[in-house]
């Protein structure tokens, strides 16, 4: 049965192992509880924006250290509850989906580009030119992957209050169209360009995880040729059909061979939130022919 099988189980360790999103939150919440405390110290808000907050002149004065302080500090409480949700309600899926180790790459990554990024509109136009702080820019890269992840699975998010229903694919466009949108507002006074730089980051790490190489996947979908695979004729129902019928006993171990197994090897390795609505519909069809 598919449920006896070991990678169709939920690993033991899930329900104890240390949760880096809920980690990153704690991290982010004591460096501006440290940023509150030396801010009241003489001169302290100057050292924290000349020497940890990312800037044009701190990267020519060889301060490459700001593309990562600059991404646990923020500039107010508001600041770090909107960017504190966006990783604990995307970053979850996404640990949960690539683990720990990625999810953390991700979000360093994706801050660590999209200051970069930043940091160019700053050397093109002077009116970028301003210290940037905040977890905008990782958060961002999380939204990407958890775009991708759900590329096209409809899931809903609350928005001021208000339920709102999209797909992934609807998600990342939205994210890149503010992004865009916030770098044309110049007096917008946030580090869109970072976010736009994480979001591309974001994007191309899951995209890259989970399929491997660009030529099997595209930015919009497209109808598949349906698959030649083994055919179960039944008298109750019957799957996709490719020929003549088999007896059920070799076209069941056909059928999980060709398509269950590298679907069920696909959870094992980056959990059932990067299958595709194709894949689910094959594995359910598969537990019902199973019963």
């Amino acid at each position: 049965m598919l449920e006896d099988r070991d990678y169709m189980r939920q690993p033991e360790y899930h329900t104890s192992r240390v949760s880096f999103t809920v980690l990153l939150l704690i991290v982010n919440a004591a460096v501006f509880i440290v940023q509150l405390s030396s801010a009241n110290l003489p001169n302290g808000q100057n050292i924290q924006n000349e020497y940890f907050a990312l800037s044009l002149s701190g990267l020519k004065q060889g301060y490459v250290w700001q593309l990562l302080t600059f991404q646990f500090m923020h500039a107010g409480w508001m600041h770090l509850l909107f960017n504190s949700l966006a990783i604990y309600f995307f970053g979850r899926t996404v640990e949960t989906a690539f683990g720990s180790r990625r999810f953390l790459s991700i979000y360093l990554i994706s801050g660590m580009v999209g200051g970069l990024v930043q940091m160019l509109f700053a050397l093109l136009m002077p009116a970028f030119d301003s210290p940037v702080v905040g977890a905008s820019a990782g958060a961002s890269g999380l939204v990407a992957a958890f775009a991708v992840l759900n590329w096209t699975e409809p899931f809903t998010l609350i928005l001021y209050f208000i339920p709102v229903t999209m797909r992934g694919r609807t998600l990342l466009w939205v994210s890149i169209g503010m992004a865009i949108f916030g770098i044309l507002n110049v007096r917008s006074h946030v580090a869109n360009a970072a976010h736009l730089g994480g979001i591309l980051v974001g994007f191309i790490y899951a995209r890259q995880v989970l399929h491997g190489h660009w030529p099997q996947w595209h930015l919009f979908p497209r109808r598949e040729r349906p698959r030649k695979v083994a055919v179960t004729r039944t008298r109750e129902n019957k799957f996709w059909h490719s020929g003549p019928a088999e007896d059920d006993e070799g076209s069941s171990d056909n059928f999980l061979q060709d398509e269950v197994d590298p679907i069920l090897e696909k959870i094992s390795a980056h959990g059932i939130q990067s299958l595709t609505s194709r894949e689910r519909s094959i594995l359910e069809a598969a537990r019902k022919k199973m019963k």
